[in-house]
């Protein structure tokens, strides 16, 4: 009779274990038979870090090394804040012969931390595409709420529209790339957020002015005024008042609040599983650009959480998905 449950315990313990092996290694199956679909994840989020522990899910290296024939210029100030230095760093392959396209990344981090090294692994693999890239730094919370950001990366956006012919791009080829609050960033800046106070006679409606060629969202948040964001503690801290509060801020600060037809190309890549950011945002996000004919592509990458892209499968597919995306709506 012992013997007997013995053995049925055993066999259910090698069927967990049989499934439990299937689990983990059915998602890297999946993309080595299918390279071109999204890479599948794990289901649950300690199931992605036990694949990271493993050995079995690879991370990407975040401080690869500069090539030879990439000039990287770092600190170069485009605005100062009662004197605080902004900066950014910009990568130029050395073998242009004439004004490439321009992609700035602009990094997450809630808006209260993260540094515009962060996206270097972005930014040297684009290089040596023959892009120029660029990564801008911007005030973080403990430095000013909403508008801060906003304004500064909208700041940053005109600082290169003018210095184009000085390091090698066209300003009329530039794509915005972000990541959670970066895309959340990248998108104001995109949709052409408005600085408050600014007329019918200020820059922004010149009929010859530059305008974002392409954007990239890359898990970001789009609506604040939905449930998510009212309640979220990174979102309030962000506009530093209460939903009810402050509702028009909360619209103020959402870039689906200035979609219109003639917004730039916008690729959206986001983790079915994340957490931080539900995917409902890029779900409502996708909806609202086809319904006013805004070129657009959607990735919802399968049972990711948030911070996919810094797993190697991930990534490289997002880069993969992104060079599709600049060759068709920005080397035109």
């Amino acid at each position: 009779m012992k013997s007997r449950i013995l053995k049925r315990i055993l066999k259910g313990l090698l069927l967990i274990i049989i499934l439990f092996v299937l689990l983990m290694v059915s998602p890297r199956i999946w993309s080595v038979i299918n390279p071109e679909k999204p890479p599948v994840g794990y289901h649950f989020e300690i199931l992605d870090y036990l694949a990271v522990g493993t050995g079995l899910e690879k991370m990407i290296n975040m401080t690869p090394a500069v090539p030879e024939d990439i000039q990287e210029i770092k600190n170069i100030e485009y605005k100062n804040v009662d004197g605080k230095s902004l900066q950014l760093d910009m990568y130029i392959p050395k073998n242009i012969k004439k004004p490439a396209p321009l992609l700035v990344f602009i990094h997450g981090g809630g808006w209260r931390s993260g540094q515009r090294s962060d996206y270097l692994v972005y930014l040297v693999a684009f290089a040596k595409k023959g892009y120029i890239t660029a990564t801008v730094s911007y005030r973080l919370l403990k430095d000013g709420p909403y508008p801060a950001c906003v304004q500064d990366i909208t700041d940053a956006v005109q600082w290169f529209y003018k210095h184009g012919d000085e390091y090698g791009f066209n300003p009329d080829r530039i794509a915005l790339v972000g990541g959670s609050a970066g895309a959340h960033l990248a998108l104001m800046a995109a949709y052409e957020w408005k600085k408050p106070g600014h007329t019918s006679d200020s820059i922004y409606a010149s009929p010859n002015r530059h305008r974002i060629k392409a954007v990239v969202d890359i898990y970001g948040p789009i609506d604040m005024t939905t449930d998510y964001a009212r309640s979220q503690p990174l979102v309030t801290s962000f506009i530093a008042h209460s939903y009810v509060e402050a509702p028009n801020l909360y619209r103020e600060a959402s870039p689906i609040q200035y979609l219109d037809k003639n917004d730039p190309p916008t690729m959206i890549l986001h983790g079915t599983s994340d957490n931080l950011v539900p995917i409902s945002q890029s779900d409502m996000f996708k909806s609202k650009l086809d319904s006013l004919g805004v070129p657009n592509v959607y990735y919802r990458v399968p049972l990711w959480p948030h911070a996919m892209d810094a797993a190697l499968r991930v990534n490289e597919f997002s880069q993969l998905k992104m060079n599709d995306f600049f060759e068709k709506y920005l080397n035109k």
